[in-house]
This record gives structure tokens, C-alpha cells and sequence, in this order.
């Protein structure tokens, strides 16, 4: 029974009680100058449309915004603890609470950060700063090979599975896709209904699993895939061998969230966790990675196909980047997740530590795609724990071409980090399969909360480039971001991660010194 079934029960009991008790003894209606208000008010959040929360818990959750009527004076206490100089998650998660909702954002007092700690960064503005008038500008997926390119936003949805979401959430993160003009990632667990129902942009994942697309053995199943891949709705094919939360480790879907739908989706047995194979058995090389790459090209009718993955052993990126070479079959775009990517499953080991962090993977990518003169052919999408504008900027700066946000949308819905994700008791109705609890996340506003955010964080991003005197976003470079380093020494990200030259990978006579190892142990033919 849940908190708001609860609730509903112990009202109609304390009605009956009061009225059965005053019928001897009259005194008892008094009763109700105190339990009919609480039961009024909590029949009043019940039906109520814009808080998940209160609808589940109908009174006692009214302590949480009674903590959020004050926030500004919470966050000032967290932001002045803070020890490293940076805005903390409960800081960022108040400020998407507040675009979300469409209320000012603003700040007063100015900066609130010790701006000469060591690890404080900020963006270099322009004497004559610009008025852009695109404030929704668009980037082209899709290489020579792809008869129907996609001009994608510079934010989208990163990718989370209908299971490890409610189906609630899912319509509600695609319907607010649609109402803002963004992609949506359907995430390995396959193309819902979910996320068709409202026509916002997909992309489809496609992981080890192949959810949606697997014959009765679990391997990948041609005709079921180009069925799905040709539908308007899906705009591009990702191919996932890897994220940030987990690398080297398969997806996980608990049996407490493993409804006969969900099963039927992904065309899995009830009953036991879904855990999804490490590697892909279409493809064991680099090279075959390629080929799959173009067989799905094909088999989808011409769209955008690229491929997900958190670096790990840098030679095994290098290889893929061999097999470019040797194939000419290039993905038109890769996703680079940063190994602080989150997840509602995973052992802490893999979470915490194993995977190269975000920044440092986008500068490897952006440098070893240079390097072997691919890099004006493949778009890099950048995910991991982007917030704001000023994030998107740190990466896009560093090569990065559109950012992915998991977190970020997720507090968008209202998610409250109450880390019950992978129980199946998710207090918002965003991560659980609990009818009496998704049900209570109205998809309409929702959705709407997360076209506000997205269309907030995008907005700061292109005022933030007018600050700095650029016409858009290709004039971001690296040097634009800077850091301190120590209290005195300051550098730029161009001096921080050096990009290596173009074409330097091509020669064995112009390979970089750090960059040889890894470049003579790469192949194109294994991993």
C-alpha cells in the first residue's frame, strides 16, 4: 500500500470512528475542527497536477517545500562550506528546479565562490560583446555516407531506458522534446510506445542486449531493427559498447522493475534481473564495429549512425580510428561519456572508479580524430554531469559538438536524488514501475518543465557566447575557458589540454612522443 493509498484509508476509518463515536457521545464531532483539515488538505495535494511529491505523500510532504520556500538561505550555507571553490549538486539542483518551473534564476550579491581557490574556472568575455540572433542554433549529424542528415539541438536527453524509468517519465521527457525542438535517447532498453507516442526526436540506442531488435538467442535481429529504424520518429542509431557509470560492465534492470510490458519490449523471461551482455556478439573488432556501423546505415534507411562509449585503454579508441583508416568507413558522430556518468544500478567500483573522466576523454577524441584527419566528418557528443550553460561551454570549447544531460532532465521531472532507484520505490514517480506511484507524475506539466530547462540552459549558452564576442558556436575554443591553477598561476584549457596536429597520426615520422605507444599497439583487427 502506498503512503497516498495510506492516507486515503485512514481518513474514510477516522470518519467512520468520529461519526460512530459521537452517535454515543455528541462530544466527538469536535473531532473534526481537527482531523477534517488535515483530511482536506491532504485531498487538495491529491488531486493537485504539479507535485509529484505531495501527491504521494499528501501531508507529510509539505516539509520538503516548506525547506524549498527557503532554498536561497540553504544554498548560501552549502555554497559557503563548499571546499573546493564549486557549486556543489544541491546548488545546480535548485537552479533546474527554478528553470524548470519557469521562475527567475538570477542570484543576488554577485559571485559566491572563492574565485582564487585552486580548481575555480571561468569563461574569458569581449570588450565588444555580440547580440546573436540565432538563439536556437542547430548542428548537422550525418556524414558523405547518410542520405538523411539531422540537425540536432546543442542539448538533448542522454540516454535512460523505459524500465529504468516509468513509462510516465519516458512520455513525459519525449513529449517535452517535441515541445522544444530536441532529441530524445531511448536509452538499451529498446523503442517503447513511450517514446512514440508524443513525436519528439529519438535516438535509438542499440546496446549489448539489442532491446527491440534481438531474435529468441538474444542476438541482434536485422529485419526487427530496420522495421523500427525506418519510423520518422528515430533520427539516429547509437551504438552503446560502454558508459560512464559502468564501463565494461552491462546494463542492469532489477527484477523489482521488470514488468510483463517491459519484458515483452525487450523480449526478456520475468522473474530474474536483466543484465545485459558485457560485449556485442555482432561485431568483436574494430573493424567489424565499422562494418556494423554501415550495415545499420542501410538497413536504416540512410540516417545518422554513431557509437557511445567512456575511453578506457586509449589504444583501444586508437584501434577504431585504424580501422577508419583502413575501411573509409567513418560513424557520423561519437557519444563520449565521462566516467562520473551516473546510473540508477552499478557496482560502486565501476561508478567510482574505472573510466577516463569526461573532459579528459572529449580532448583524446577531439585529438585522435584530428590526428588521423577524420575529425570535420564525425560529430562528438558530450555526457556527464552537465548543468548549465557554462558547462556546456567547457566542453564544447574542448571539441565537443552537442552535450547529452541524464541528471540534468531527471531533475527537471522533479527528481529529488532520494537514490531508490534501482528499489522500485522512487518517491517522484520517475524510476519506478509502481502504477500508484508513476501515476502520480502528470506527463503534461512535466513535460513542460523540461522544455523550460532546456530552453533556459540553451539560452545562457548562446548569451554566454555573445559575452565573448562570438557569433556562434563553432568560435568557442579552448582557450576561451581558464582555471586556476594555485593562487597565483592561472591557465587556459588550450594550454591545459594541448590538441595535437592534424594529420600527425597519419606519419610515424610526425607521431606526439606520448601518443606513440598507444599508437603502435592499436589495431584495426582486435581489441
Amino acid at each position: 500500500m502506498s503512503v497516498r493509498q495510506g492516507f486515503i484509508f485512514l481518513s474514510i476509518f477516522s470518519i467512520i470512528l468520529i461519526f460512530t463515536l459521537a452517535a454515543f457521545w455528541p462530544a466527538f464531532y469536535w473531532a473534526f475542527l481537527f482531523v477534517g483539515p488535515i483530511i482536506l488538505y491532504g485531498v487538495y495535494h491529491i488531486l493537485q497536477t504539479r507535485h509529484t511529491i505531495l501527491r504521494l505523500y499528501p501531508v507529510v510532504g509539505v516539509i520538503r517545500y516548506l525547506f524549498e520556500s527557503i532554498r536561497p538561505e540553504i544554498q548560501q550555507y552549502f555554497v559557503e562550506s563548499n571546499i573546493n571553490g564549486r557549486p556543489i549538486n544541491r546548488e545546480f539542483r535548485a537552479l533546474i528546479y527554478q528553470r524548470a518551473k519557469n521562475v527567475r534564476d538570477t542570484r543576488p550579491f554577485g559571485t559566491q565562490f572563492d574565485v582564487y581557490r585552486a580548481g575555480y574556472e571561468w569563461m574569458d568575455h569581449s570588450m565588444k560583446p555580440t547580440e546573436i540572433e540565432d538563439k536556437h542554433p542547430r548542428v548537422k549529424f550525418g556524414g558523405p555516407d547518410c542520405s538523411k542528415p539531422y540537425l540536432a539541438s546543442p542539448l538533448n536527453i542522454s540516454a535512460m531506458s523505459y524500465g529504468a524509468l516509468s513509462k510516465h517519465a519516458i512520455m513525459a521527457l519525449n513529449k517535452g522534446a517535441k515541445i522544444g525542438n530536441f532529441a530524445h535517447n531511448t536509452g538499451e532498453g529498446g523503442l517503447s510506445p513511450y517514446h512514440l507516442k508524443y513525436g519528439g526526436d529519438v535516438i535509438w540506442q542499440i546496446g549489448t542486449g539489442y532491446f527491440g531488435c534481438r531474435d529468441s538467442d538474444g542476438h541482434f535481429d536485422r529485419n526487427k531493427f530496420a522495421k523500427n529504424a525506418r519510423l520518422d520518429a528515430v533520427k539516429m542509431i547509437e551504438i552503446k559498447l560502454s558508459q560512464g557509470a559502468k564501463p565494461g560492465h552491462g546494463g542492469i534492470l532489477p527484477a523489482a522493475k521488470l514488468t510483463r510490458e517491459i519484458a515483452e519490449i525487450r523480449h526478456v523471461a520475468m522473474g530474474q534481473d536483466v543484465v545485459s551482455p558485457a560485449a556485442h556478439s555482432a561485431f568483436d573488432s574494430p573493424e567489424t564495429l565499422l562494418h556494423f556501423i554501415a550495415e545499420l546505415r542501410e538497413l536504416s534507411g540512410g540516417k545518422p549512425v554513431g557509437f557511445k562509449l567512456c575511453v578506457g585503454k586509449r589504444s583501444d579508441f586508437l584501434g577504431i580510428c585504424k580501422a577508419m583508416l583502413k575501411t573509409d568507413i567513418t560513424p557520423d558522430f561519437i557519444t563520449v561519456d565521462g566516467g562520473e556518468g551516473g546510473t540508477g544500478a552499478a557496482p560502486i567500483e565501476l561508478t567510482n572508479s574505472v573510466g577516463l573522466p569526461l573532459r579528459d576523454a572529449i580532448i583524446f577524441v577531439n585529438s585522435a580524430l584530428t590526428g588521423i584527419n577524420k575529425r570535420k566528418q564525425i560529430r562528438i557528443i558530450a555526457s556527464g554531469k552537465i548543468f548549465s550553460g557554462f558547462h556546456m561551454a567547457r566542453v564544447l570549447a574542448l571539441g565537443a559538438d552537442t552535450v547529452n544531460s541524464a541528471r540534468g532532465m531527471m531533475l527537471a521531472l522533479g527528481c529529488i536524488q532520494s537514490r531508490s532507484c534501482n528499489s522500485d520505490k522512487c518517491p517522484t514517480g520517475i524510476a519506478t514501475q509502481d502504477p500508484a506511484r508513476y501515476k502520480a507524475l502528470d506527463i503534461e506539466d512535466k513535460s513542460k518543465r523540461v522544455a523550460n530547462f532546456h530552453n533556459a540552459t540553451v539560452r545562457h549558452l548562446v548569451e554566454l557566447l555573445g559575452a565573448g564576442g562570438m557569433s556562434g558556436l563553432s568560435d568557442l575554443k579552448p582557450h576561451h575557458i581558464n582555471r586556476r591553477i594555485n593562487g597565483t598561476k592561472i591557465a587556459n584549457y588550450a594550454e591545459l589540454y594541448p590538441l595535437i596536429d592534424s594529420c600527425c597520426l597519419l606519419s610515424c615520422d610526425n607521431l606526439p612522443a606520448d601518443w606513440k605507444a598507444d599508437w603502435e599497439k592499436a589495431s584495426a583487427e582486435s581489441w
